[in-house]
């Protein structure tokens, strides 16, 4: 709801990992992350920094929209949506999911979902930490921060840099990464974050994030080609917050910039740049009334740019401009809590779309819950997919219309939850180009999740998907796990230790629709961590992935990581 709510009186299906399940569990990418939750999973072009293809509920990247610290991280040249493999887990103090159908209050390219990445803020005090890890692949991971925070401001700086010589991205199935060349990957991820108090009831802020990282990989059946793709992306983020009396008036200020540059040959013809930049003024008041209901009433106007250039000659580029205004609106009636959401958004190059939502949650005892919501969504194409990279062009390419129903339950440590989208229009890529299959897709499914201490200090993690995702013609969509289980155990018994042991199982997966490619799935993949508080100031760690040194491949013909151990250590002060 662009506001903070304790998550007890959310209507939406949310999540989130903490900080300490992070830290922990010494996640390494956002993605790594993400994949231990209900209802997600992923595909990878190969290891650490190769495009990954996150699923929501079934539904792809280019319909979850990512936030850090509540600006967009969505680069509009990129078909598929957010760059998650570039989204290292670094100062992270915890992570939302918010599933299902969002446009109602983010606008385009919410239909799946929101992931929110919020970075840590400064405490009290001046604080700095540091970090480091070696591991397999030659891997090498650094980071520091510092912080200061007093009644009248606070200031945080975070710098992380990862290096790796990684494997081939690459490899026939049933042949070892080891017959082919590297495939490195290198990432520097910087986080600025700053406030002061100009008042009591006045306070300015800015945030900037910076991720420049470079990526080696394969062209496609050619596992000893060297390409390589360089990228960079700079968030920015300045905002005034008002208090007055029962209003919070808040005028933030967004500029997300991406630039990414491809070398797909030593040919000059054969170099991509791909540049997108979003500017997003936004005003909001969100006022409270009555106990603690409240209506928040928002105005937006966002400007976006993509250049495509493809070697000396072909230049393409794509402006767009959206004015929107949105309502949202949370009561509380007794047990219940109910909230509603509406928004306008008018745009410069393929007209208006309204969008809505409505949330009810039951709570009857502080074990029992019951909530369900109902949604529109849509997502917007931009030029790449109108104009795709070999010049073929689809100037009638359509929006895809999203409606999103889920039904859940919670009782103590129980959660189930039935979900249905339906998609009209549905973008795929076929015959050298973006499409719109006809009719309505509908992907839907269940999943429940159980966290539980089931005797002292051992602590248990289960969640459970199944899912069903169909186009209109009632064949199955690529790359989509029909059950997926995700499990950790987590022992705390013996001072100054915590064990952990996680995994995941996937099951019947195709690489292409209706069931056909290679089969993907039906494997199991373990982990495991082991934790050494040495004292206050110091701490280190041993993590072991896929513990049994199990072959797989989430796409056919792209490698994943065998068996890899990673030592680390981390001082606090």
């Amino acid at each position: 709801t662009k506001s903070t709510q304790s998550i007890k009186d959310v209507t939406s299906n949310v999540e989130v990992i903490t900080a300490q399940e992070i830290e922990e569990k010494h996640f390494t990418t956002v993605v790594e992350a993400l994949n231990t939750l209900s209802g997600i999973s992923y595909v990878s072009n190969g290891g650490m920094g190769n495009t990954s293809n996150v699923y929501l509920r079934g539904m792809d990247s280019k319909g979850i929209l990512v936030l850090i610290d509540g600006v967009r991280y969505q680069d509009p040249s990129n078909t598929s949506g957010a760059a998650f493999s570039h989204l290292m887990v670094s100062d992270i103090e915890r992570i939302e999911v918010i599933k299902g159908a969002q446009s109602s209050v983010w606008g385009a390219n919410a239909s799946a979902g929101v992931i929110n990445i919020i970075t840590k803020e400064a405490q009290n005090g001046t604080h700095v930490s540091f970090n480091s890890e070696l591991g397999s692949f030659q891997t090498k991971k650094y980071g520091m921060s510092v912080s200061n925070k007093t009644n009248k401001y606070n200031v945080k700086l975070s710098a992380d840099r990862i290096l790796t010589d990684g494997f081939s991205s690459q490899a026939f199935y049933g042949n070892s990464v080891d017959d082919y060349e590297k495939d490195g990957y290198r990432n520097t991820t910087v986080n600025f974050k700053s406030a002061y108090n100009l008042t009591d009831s006045d306070s300015v802020g800015f945030n900037y994030n910076h991720i420049n990282s470079l990526v080696a990989y394969d062209d496609w059946n050619a596992p000893d080609s060297s390409l390589h793709s360089d990228n960079e992306s700079n968030l920015y983020s300045v905002n005034y917050n008002k208090q007055y009396n029962n209003h919070n008036i808040k005028l933030k200020y967004d500029i997300s910039k991406f630039e990414k540059e491809e070398l797909e040959s030593t040919s000059p013809w054969q170099v991509r740049d791909y540049n997108g930049e979003t500017k997003i003024l936004d005003l909001t008041d969100n006022i409270s009334y009555f106990d603690k209901d409240t209506f928040l009433v928002g105005l937006s106007h966002e400007e976006t740019d993509v250049d495509y250039v493809k070697g000396d000659t072909s230049t393409n580029e794509d402006d767009n401009i959206n004015k929107s205004a949105y309502l949202i609106n949370t009561n509380y009636l007794g047990d219940f809590a109910i909230s509603e959401s509406f928004r306008r958004d008018d745009y410069s190059n393929f007209g208006s779309k309204n969008t809505g939502k409505i949330g009810v949650k039951y709570t009857v005892n502080e074990d029992l819950s019951f909530n369900t919501n109902y949604g529109t969504a849509y997502n917007a194409p931009n030029i790449i997919n109108i104009l795709n990279p070999w010049g073929i062009s689809n100037p009638n390419l359509e929006p895809e219309k999203v409606k999103g129903l889920d039904i859940s339950t919670t009782y103590k440590d129980l959660t189930l939850t039935y979900f249905e989208n339906k998609i009209d229009n549905l973008v795929n890529w076929q015959s050298s180009q973006y499409q719109n299959i006809e009719g309505t897709s509908t992907i839907k499914g269940y999943e429940t999740k159980y966290t539980k201490m089931i005797i002292e200090d051992l602590l248990l993690n289960l969640n459970y998907t199944h899912l069903s995702a169909k186009d209109s013609q009632e064949r199955e969509l690529a790359r989509r796990a029909k059950d997926q289980i995700g499990y950790g155990v987590d022992y705390y018994g013996i001072s100054k230790f915590h064990f952990n042991v996680n995994g995941q199982y996937i099951g019947d997966r195709h690489d292409s629709a209706n069931k056909t490619g290679a089969e993907t799935g039906n494997y199991t993949v373990w982990n495991s961590v082991v934790n050494y508080e040495i004292n206050k100031t110091f701490s280190s760690y041993l993590k072991v992935d896929n513990l049994f040194d199990k072959y797989y491949q989430t796409i056919d013909g792209y490698a994943t990581a065998e068996r890899s151990a990673y030592i680390g250590l981390k001082a606090s002060f």
